[in-house]
């Protein structure tokens, strides 16, 4: 059996970045809106926002770009600087560590360029800081030397426009997130979108595969375009292994299957944490500190990356008792749900 040789370690339809994968999404990207499929109403307001600040020959106000890990937002900041016609400098809120880092990387900006800040709210506090005056008042304050003889000087900067990225909006301090003048939410995208993205992506990537299959695969993306790309790379890798120059259902479900991912996007871990909570704990409620020792994950993992996508699906609920898994859980897993009823 061929499928055995691409099951990976990393949990394949994690939305997060992933290093070996960053290349490849690369080459997948949009350049420009009429090539970015989805969030239409984030791309309308910022087509006007672009629209007016070109007319006025002015910098472009601060953006604050926030939802799930893999909806989009590093491309829509690429997407910004092309369509405003400047160079955008990339970081991220663990690699500035102190105030110098902030003026070093503004002062080699030019006029109306972009800084864009992925996961932001992971900057320091004295990073933050810094931030403040840069935003509003496109200087930075820095105190030159020790105790009396201490003085403080301005450091002017080029005119710029920051765009942050985070999936974690509540974490972002009052006074930063209040020097964003446009701050947008990325939704998770419909399956028509995704569909839509998969058959873009295939003909970037060379690989065939036909609109009917698209939307089987769009409906195992989690909703999430980054996933439906490393699922369609997996496709071709199976595709190509077996001398298909086709994509087609045999592949489609051959792979799936392999990947252990069905046909709503769950995979192993998503069903042990419905089937853990079922078998032991008699469908919940249970806590969450609970669920971790019982499947041996961390707290913060099933919270963060797992649960969001269960709950969304209609498949978990939150309550004040802990977690309780839903009668529509059981219709997928194909589990009586007899004392449902009687749980909640």
């Amino acid at each position: 059996m061929i499928e055995s040789e691409f099951i990976d370690e990393q949990r394949i339809i994690s939305p997060g970045a992933d290093e070996n994968f960053q290349q490849f999404e690369n080459t997948l990207r949009p350049k420009n809106f009429s090539e970015y499929i989805g969030q239409s109403a984030v791309k309308q307001n910022l087509k006007i926002a672009i629209e007016a600040a070109k007319k006025r020959s002015d910098t472009l106000d601060h953006i604050l770009l926030h939802g799930a890990p893999g909806l989009g937002k590093t491309t829509l900041a690429g997407i910004i600087a092309a369509e405003m016609g400047v160079s955008i400098k990339v970081t991220s809120g663990p690699a500035l560590e102190k105030q110098g880092d902030v003026a070093s990387i503004i002062s080699n900006l030019s006029e109306n360029d972009i800084l864009f800040i992925d996961e932001i709210h992971r900057l320091k506090p004295i990073v933050e800081e810094v931030l403040y005056t840069a935003m509003e008042d496109f200087g930075i304050d820095i105190v030159i030397g020790k105790g009396p003889s201490a003085r403080n000087m301005r450091i002017s900067l080029p005119k710029f426009t920051l765009i942050g990225a985070t999936t974690k909006v509540s974490l972002l301090s009052s006074p930063l997130r209040d020097r964003f003048g446009n701050v947008f939410k990325l939704q998770f995208y419909s399956k028509e979108e995704i569909a839509e993205i998969i058959l873009r992506s295939a003909a970037i990537l060379g690989c065939k595969i036909d609109g009917s299959l698209a939307s089987v695969l769009a409906k195992s993306s989690r909703q999430t375009p980054r996933i439906a790309n490393r699922l369609l790379k997996r496709l071709r890798d199976f595709a190509d292994v077996k001398n298909k120059s086709v994509i087609d259902a045999g592949i489609l479900d051959r792979s799936l299957s392999a990947l252990g991912i069905d046909e709503l996007g769950l995979d192993h871990t998503d069903r042990e944490i419905i089937t853990t909570i079922i078998d032991k704990f008699r469908g919940g409620p249970v806590g969450l500190n609970t669920i971790a020792a019982a499947i041996s994950e961390e707290q913060s993992t099933i919270e963060d990356i797992y649960e969001p996508f269960l709950i969304q699906l209609g498949f978990l609920e939150r309550t004040s008792r802990g977690r309780i898994v839903t009668e529509r859980a059981y219709a997928h897993l194909g589990i009586p749900a007899k004392d449902f009823n009687a749980l909640i």
